[in-house]
Parts: structure tokens; C-alpha cells; sequence
């Protein structure tokens, strides 16, 4: 049993962490969740010995009943990776970059195992194997930056499980990741809990993975443990109001607006975009031919796994690759990579990235960071005005523009991101993930606005997501895409309830899902 007594984290004066007590049995999964800002992540950091300088700790963390919270850091750091492991939201920016993937599974078995590098080698290669990265298609000698999202998060997976440790944590391990890689990273995880009998701290702000994989869960408001105990039965009485808070969030879908106008806004026809790929100069063909119409003042949503193409085809899109075939037409008018664009045109488009923290300069202030597309256009006298008019329409206050962008929370952010893309007052959106990293309450929030700003401008969005279910509830019309092609196209009922291709039936199918009966009646 791992557990926390009385575990608190200040930062200052400020209560982070709130007394908290939690029970990690041996082979049992437990979920935490709540919504940014709750405290879930600071938690676990305090367990496994890694919160800023600045923050200090408090209370009991007790493995085989020895506290190893006052231990010293050369102490701690024996049980790191050896008896906590911990898998990080981001694997990307977890990952050593200079590294290759063999040589970071390894460095953990070198470091608690005193074998060989040989040995080491070997075992790691017998872990990602493990993991579903199987050699001779993954060899050790590949670096983070050549595998997928997903790919990486297995590798993070096989680093933290090296030495079998009595507690595993995965904060948020599949947020970013398409629902048929987060069901078989889930999956993977599950078994390994089961097979090796360790604990899992599962985080995550997703309600239906934990009604899927956590055998008990913990609800998390400002630091405190508000409601506890098994899955099912804390998913069915929901007796505190905040539970039942996030238990609605969850469900929320936004008025859909139907457009009226079947007038053409973005048309692409037989586009084809390939990439050399190293190691042997085999080409890939990322988008095989696809054909495609936004209309004006359409909700348009694209969906598939990880490689499918999608970022690829958004790219293009936005005039921001050249293409090796076919063409795209924005108001009538070629989009084309690179300086050949007119400035007037690609204005028309804007982007949401999914991380808006890593799409902003961390050193410019708000207001320059929402007026960065007015060099697109030139910056008109009354910018500032502009820039005000922009944080309102995302109900955000004007003399925030005079702020940091590190002095808002994920949801803020967020709201930022969409302020930039509205101030050059575009025909289209592009929303790439753009909800995907944020707590149930906050994206119902940000879909409401998404709504209301449509509904206010008339303008059209392209909303790419691997969540179908908030997929269904923005988009009149579902795009589903596999190996660079477009398999099915229809009403996004038509497209989630009955499906045509087999692929759609698989995303549907993994898409985790609370059963309807966990939910208590309404009267």
C-alpha cells in the first residue's frame, strides 16, 4: 500500500495542496481528476519528490510504511524510477531530444540495476516490445522527434515501467492522443497494472476514462479531496455538488447553428502532398488525393488517428506547404505556399493551435501577441481599440493586454489564442486540437464561446479533434480520414450512429464512454 497523509503543498502562502489522504493499493488503479488548476498534478509531484523549488511539502507520503517525504534528494532519488515511476502529460518535452529512445529506456536500468550497457540495452529493447514498439520497425537507435505522439508516449511508458515499480503515476498520459491510441495506451497500461501488481495514480480530466480503467477514483476541487471511493459508486450518487459539476460539464454540447448558405468558402480538389523520407528516400504520400468543400459560414470537423494526414492537409490548407498535386481555392482565389500568397488572402485564415502557451513569445505582452496577424494586413490606427474589442468578445477583460501570457490559466489561453484569430476579422478558422488539453468545465466554456463568436460573424471553422463527441457537438458536417484519404463524409449523426466505413466503426467503438445507467436520475 502507497499512501498520503495529511499532504499539503504551499507556495508562499498560498495553499496548493490541501491535506490530502489517499490510498494506493498494490494492482489497483486509482483516478484523480478535476479541473486545471485543482491541484491533481501538484500531488503528484509532491509523492514522487519533484515540486519546484519554491514549493514546500508537508505531511506523510508512506511507502512500506516508512515516510520518504523528508528524505534527502540523494535518497529520493534511489526510489525514482526504481519504485515511482511516472509517466508526463507531454512526452515530447519529457524525452531527452539528443538522446535515442534505446539509450533513455536504458539509463534508468543503468543507473538502479549496476548492469551493463549491453545488458541494458537489451532489456530496453525487451521493453519496447513491450509497449507495442517492436524492432525491427522501431530500432533503438531512433530519436524522439521521428515517432508519433502516440509512439512517444509508449516509449515514456516503457521508461517509467524499466524496473517494475511498486507505484506507477500518468498524468494526463493521453490527453493529446487519438481514441484509438489512448484505448490501446490505456489498455496497455491497464495490463501492466494487473500483470505486475503495482499501483496506478491515473490523472486525467477525461470522466469516462477513469469510469473505464480506475477501479476507485478521487474528486479534486482547490487542493481538497471532496468526494472518494469506488469508481462506479462515486460515478452513481455524485453526492457532492462539485462532482455533479463535472458530470455535467461532460455531457454539455453547445447549440449547433446551421449555416444557410451553400455558397463554396474553401474548396480543395485531388490535393496531394508527399514527404521524402530519411533512411532510404522512400516517399510517403500524406494526403492521396483528397477532395474537399467548407462552405461559408460552416462548421466543418476532421477526424482520424495519429498519421492519418490530418495536420498535413491543414497545413496545406493554410497555404503553409506546397503541394505535388491538385489544387486550393479560398474565395475563388489559389492558396499557394510560401511569399506567392497575397497577404490579403491569407489574413482570411487563422489558426488555433492545440498548445496556445507554446504558440505565443513568452516575452511579448497580450496585446502585441493578438496583434501579430496585423502584419498580414498593417496595423490600422486604432489596433489597441481592436485588440480590447477582441479580449471582450472572448469575455476576457481589456487591461489584460497588458499582461504575460504565463500570468493565465489553460483556459485563458486558450481564449487568447482565439482573440488573435479573430482580429483580422477571417472567412475561416482552423481549430487543431484546439480543446483537446483543457478540464471538462473549461472546454464547455470555450465551445459555448466558439458558438456565440460564430453565430456573431458568420465565420467558418474547420475543427479538427480526436474527441468525437465534442466533434459532433460544433460541426454540421463530419470529415473521417485514414492513410491520407477521405473515407466518409455525412451529418455528424449519420457519421457517429451509423457508420458506412469499418474505420469510423473503430473510432466510434474506442471512444471511452461512462454507461448510461452510472448516471443518476434526475428526479
Amino acid at each position: 500500500m502507497i499512501q498520503t497523509r495529511s499532504l499539503s503543498v504551499r507556495i508562499g502562502d498560498q495553499p496548493i495542496v490541501d491535506r490530502v489522504d489517499l490510498d494506493l493499493p498494490l494492482g489497483t488503479i486509482t483516478g484523480l481528476v478535476g479541473e486545471s488548476g485543482s491541484g491533481k498534478s501538484m500531488t503528484a509531484l509532491a509523492i514522487i519528490g519533484l515540486l519546484p523549488h519554491h514549493a514546500m511539502a508537508s505531511g506523510q507520503v508512506l511507502l512500506d510504511g516508512h515516510d520518504i517525504l523528508p528524505l534527502p534528494e540523494s535518497l529520493r532519488c534511489r526510489l525514482r524510477g526504481k519504485r515511482i515511476g511516472m509517466i508526463f502529460q507531454e512526452p515530447m518535452t519529457a524525452l531527452n531530444p539528443l538522446m535515442t529512445i534505446g539509450d533513455q529506456v536504458a539509463e534508468t536500468l543503468l543507473i538502479h540495476s549496476g548492469i551493463d550497457r549491453a545488458e541494458a540495452l537489451a532489456q530496453a529493447r525487451d521493453q519496447l516490445n513491450r509497449v507495442g514498439l517492436p524492432a525491427p520497425r522501431f530500432p533503438l537507435d531512433l530519436y524522439p522527434h521521428q515517432l508519433s505522439g502516440g509512439q512517444r508516449q509508449r516509449v515514456a511508458i516503457a521508461l517509467a515501467i524499466a524496473l517494475r515499480p511498486d507505484l506507477l503515476i500518468a498524468d494526463e498520459p493521453t490527453t493529446a492522443l487519438d481514441v484509438t491510441t489512448q484505448a490501446q495506451i490505456l489498455d496497455l497500461l491497464h495490463k501492466l497494472v494487473r500483470d505486475e501488481g503495482m499501483a496506478m495514480l491515473l490523472i486525467t480530466h477525461d470522466l469516462a476514462v477513469v469510469a473505464g480503467h480506475a477501479d476507485q477514483v478521487a474528486v479534486m476541487q482547490a487542493g481538497k479531496i471532496v468526494e472518494t471511493g469506488p469508481t462506479e459508486a462515486v460515478f452513481r450518487t455524485q453526492k457532492h455538488a462539485y462532482t455533479r459539476q463535472l458530470f455535467a460539464a461532460s455531457r454539455h454540447v453547445p447549440s449547433l447553428i446551421r449555416s444557410d448558405d451553400p455558397q463554396p468558402l474553401m474548396q480543395a480538389h485531388n490535393v496531394v502532398r508527399e514527404y521524402s523520407l530519411p533512411h532510404g528516400g522512400d516517399i510517403l504520400r500524406a494526403v492521396d488525393g483528397v477532395s474537399l468543400t467548407i462552405h461559408r459560414g460552416e462548421s466543418l470537423g476532421l477526424v482520424g488517428e495519429s498519421g492519418s494526414g490530418k495536420s498535413t492537409l491543414t497545413r496545406a490548407l493554410l497555404g503553409l506547404d506546397p503541394l505535388q498535386g491538385g489544387q486550393i481555392t479560398l474565395d475563388g482565389r489559389p492558396v499557394t505556399a510560401g511569399r506567392s500568397m497575397p497577404r490579403d488572402l491569407r489574413a482570411r485564415m487563422q489558426v488555433v493551435f492545440q498548445d496556445p502557451f507554446g504558440s505565443f513569445n513568452p516575452r511579448w505582452r497580450v496585446d502585441r501577441l493578438i496583434a501579430e496577424p496585423f502584419h498580414l494586413t498593417g496595423y490600422p490606427p486604432d489596433w489597441r481599440n481592436r485588440v480590447a474589442a477582441a479580449l471582450e468578445q472572448v469575455e476576457l477583460r481589456p487591461d489584460d493586454a497588458r499582461k504575460y501570457i504565463h500570468e493565465f490559466s489553460g483556459g485563458q489561453r486558450q481564449r487568447i489564442a482565439i482573440a488573435r484569430a479573430l482580429i483580422t476579422r477571417p472567412q475561416l478558422i482552423v481549430l487543431d486540437e484546439a480543446v483537446s488539453a483543457l478540464d471538462v468545465r473549461v472546454r464547455a466554456q470555450v465551445l459555448n464561446l466558439l458558438t456565440d463568436l460564430r453565430k456573431t460573424h458568420g465565420m467558418a471553422y474547420l475543427f479538427i479533434s480526436h474527441d468525437l463527441s465534442v466533434v459532433r457537438g460544433i460541426s454540421e458536417r463530419v470529415l473521417v480520414m485514414k492513410s491520407g484519404r477521405i473515407v466518409e463524409d455525412g451529418p455528424p449523426e449519420q457519421v457517429m450512429d451509423a457508420p458506412r466505413d469499418p474505420y469510423t466503426r473503430q473510432l466510434v467503438a474506442a471512444t471511452p464512454r461512462i454507461p448510461a445507467d452510472w448516471f443518476p436520475d434526475p428526479a
